[in-house]
This record gives structure tokens, C-alpha cells and sequence, in this order.
């Protein structure tokens, strides 16, 4: 909609409004144009450095799951160069239409380069530049479409006045169209994933209570403060997005869906946590039909279970629950507690990579970040707080 009220504004608006989209392109096109040169020259850069690592033998040095990330990185690298030179031509030449979903998957992207950055480096300053780079990405291509704002004033006088009517029918936060079950939002998927999270930890700490180590009391939580078990909660981000559409779906084909999901998901996050931190929060080595220790049948089943119950029966009074908060209050409740939640999780990768270079016998004596962390989150307090979780610095692909 607002790409097509851009070009209608651009080719027969006034010409003085015609002057400032063109002028508001143009700035913002050679920002992205820029953008996207300087990414091609880190890529040459990195391009350099492996030749002539490669050229001393180096390379070899190196772990080969180090190496197979280090080529990803860069062909994300490149592939981002590219599409950020595109838009940045695009918003030049005025054709908007197109340069918004291409500037989303730049971001995206972008966040796929901060995740290798923090297998091979760490919490390092290229892992929170990519990050930022990825936002202001997000956040120009916002300011140059100049139709947005306005567009989101009207849509929030339209929600305004649909809510009350939504409220009344009990459909608030419903998909009204009829093609999903829920509206995807932020505001329906942060809240989503808050649930997910708390709900998650309650539920892995009941099972290693009753079932795993019968009366054992663990701490199952996989955040520095507040009782949360993050993959739980993108859990049911990641069902949410896939299952909204099949929601009236045989329940068999749910099942189905969701094991396989949910098996793959728990893969991707185990080898992810492996090769970043070196860490083993679950080993089902030597159970039925598991897959390299990361997920088995039992837990892909369970997968399974969760999101059949989740889509059939638990999201409709989650979103119910969720969206009686007050329509006045909700940004301010959810953009604080957004706010607390991505705090913590900083600190808690923060945490998580002071605790792997301590152990991996790193020198941090004299770096302030690492002495407050080693302060304050010391190693026995990693142990106590993350249970489940061990630390082994060999296992990771970090670059040495």
C-alpha cells in the first residue's frame, strides 16, 4: 500500500511534494548505496585475509566447523552487499515498490551474519556492529517512506475503533480474515514468546522434578534473571508462525508438523549453543532413534504434543488472556517489558561468553567488561544459575 501511494505521489503529486520524496530518496538511496559498497569491501577484506592465512597454512589450523561458518559469513556478506546496492539504486531512481521487502531481508540477513560472528568471535564488537547495522537498515528504509507514518496514524485511529467492537465480540487479537488464527504481530508474538518461555521453564523443571531425577529440585531456566527458558519461547514463536494457517487442520497432520519442527528446532539450537559457547544444555546420546545426541524420537514426539495442544487448544485462550490488557497501556506495558526481556538476554550471552573464555583459560584480567562479569556472574554462580548446562571449550569452532 504504501509503495503504491509513494509512486502515485511521486509521478502526479504537486511538484512540491514531488521535489521532497525525490530529494528524501535520493538522500537515502545513497546511504543504502554506501552501505552496500562497504560491505563489499569487507568482503574482500575477508577474501584477503583467508588467502594469505591460506597461503601460510593457517587455515588449516582451524577448525573445519570454523571454516564452513567463515564461508557462510561471507557469502551472507556478499549476498547483502548486493541487495543493499539495489535498494539504494531503486530509492534513487524513485521506484519504491519492492525496496521495503528487500530492505527486511537485508536485516534479516544481516542478523543471520551477527549469529556466525558469534560462533567464530563471540560477544564481540562485530557481533553487536552487524546487529546495529541490521536496525538502522530497518530503521532508514523507514524514515525514507515518507507514506508510513501516516500510514500507521490511520491504521492506529482504525484499531481504535475496531478494538472496542473486537472486545465486545471476544475477537481481540483474533485473525478477523479468516486465513490464520491469531493476528501476527509484535505485540501478539512478544507476548507469545513471554509465555512460551515462563510456561516452558515451569514445564522442564515439573518433568526433571517428577520424572527425569524424581524429587530433585533443578533450576531450568536459560536467563540470568526471571524464570525463562528462551527456547521455549521461540518455540512458540516458530509453531505460532507455521501452524496460524493450519489451525483447522487434521490434528494428525499438527503432529506430524510440529515433531518435525520441533525436532529440528531443538537440533539447530543445541548446535548453535555447541559451536558459539561450547555448551551442552541437553545430551540424549544413547536414547531411542536420537540424532546426534541434539534431539530423539521421545522429544520430537513431545514436539508433537505441544504443538497440536498449542494450535488447537492453547493459543486461542492465550491470545484471549494476552490481549485484555489495556489497549491505553499495552505499547508502554510491552515495549518495558520488551525492554527488560532483550536486556536480559544481552546479559546473559554476555555472561555465557565471559564464562567459556574463563574456562577456556583466556587472559581477561585487564578488560572492564570481563572483571564485572567475572565479579558479579563469577563461575560458580553460572554453575548455580545454569544447571543443566556445562561448558566445554573445545567443542566450539571459535577462530583461535
Amino acid at each position: 500500500m504504501s509503495s503504491s501511494v509513494l509512486e502515485v505521489g511521486i509521478s502526479g503529486g504537486d511538484g512540491c511534494e514531488e521535489g521532497r520524496f525525490r530529494k528524501r530518496f535520493m538522500v537515502f538511496g545513497i546511504a543504502g548505496i554506501l552501505l552496500g559498497a562497504a560491505t563489499a569491501l569487507v568482503v574482500v577484506y575477508m577474501l584477503a585475509v583467508t588467502g594469505f592465512h591460506f597461503y601460510n597454512g593457517a587455515v588449516f589450523d582451524q577448525p573445519a566447523s570454523a571454516l564452513a561458518i567463515y564461508v557462510v559469513n561471507v557469502v551472507l556478506i556478499g549476498v547483502v552487499s548486493v541487495m543493499a546496492i539495489a535498494v539504494g539504486v531503486r530509492l534513487v531512481m524513485g521506484k519504491v515498490r519492492g525496496a521495503h521487502l528487500t530492505s527486511e531481508i537485508v536485516s534479516l540477513l544481516l542478523c543471520g551474519c551477527a549469529l556466525c560472528s558469534l560462533m567464530l568471535d563471540g560477544v564481540s564488537l562485530t557481533f553487536f556492529a552487524t546487529l546495529a547495522i541490521a536496525g538502522i537498515n530497518a530503521v532508514m528504509f523507514d524514515l525514507a517512506d515518507p507514506a508510513l507514518a501516516d500510514e500507521r496514524r490511520l491504521q492506529r485511529k482504525l484499531r481504535d475503533m475496531e478494538v472496542r467492537d473486537e472486545a465486545r465480540e471476544g475477537t481481540l487479537g483474533m485473525d478477523r480474515s479468516g486465513k490464520g488464527l491469531v493476528a501476527v504481530n509484535f505485540f501478539n508474538l512478544f507476548w507469545i514468546f513471554t509465555v512460551g518461555m515462563v510456561v516452558g521453564d515451569a514445564v522442564e523443571t515439573v518433568y526433571h522434578y517428577m520424572i527425569e531425577v524424581p524429587g530433585e529440585f533443578q533450576i531450568r531456566a536459560g536467563m540470568l534473571w526471571g524464570p525463562f527458558s528462551p527456547i521455549y519461547g521461540f518455540g512458540a514463536v516458530l509453531l505460532t508462525l507455521v501452524l496460524n494457517r493450519f489451525y483447522r487442520a487434521n490434528v494428525l497432520v499438527v503432529f506430524l508438523v510440529s515433531a518435525l519442527l520441533g525436532g529440528a528446532f531443538e537440533y539447530a539450537v543445541s548446535w548453535f549453543l555447541e559451536f558459539a559457547f561450547g555448551s551442552v544444555a541437553w545430551d540424549y546420546t544413547g536414547r531411542f532413534l536420537n540424532i546426534n545426541g541434539r534431539t530423539d524420537f521421545m522429544f520430537m514426539c513431545m514436539w508433537g504434543f505441544l504443538g497440536a495442544m498449542w494450535i488447537k487448544v492453547l493459543l486461542p485462550w492465550v491470545a484471549k488472556v494476552i490481549n485484555m490488557i489495556p489497549w491505553k497501556w499495552r505499547y508502554t506495558i510491552t515495549t518495558a517489558c520488551a525492554a527488560f526481556v532483550i536486556f536480559d538476554g544481552v546479559m546473559t550471552l554476555m555472561a555465557l561468553d565471559c564464562w567459556y573464555l574463563r574456562l577456556a583459560g583466556s587472559d581477561t584480567g585487564e578488560v572492564a567488561v570481563m572483571q564485572f562479569f567475572a565479579d558479579h556472574f563469577d563461575n560458580a554462580y553460572m554453575e548455580s544459575r545454569f544447571q543443566s548446562m556445562s561448558i566445554h571449550p573445545e567443542l566450539t569452532s571459535r577462530v583461535s
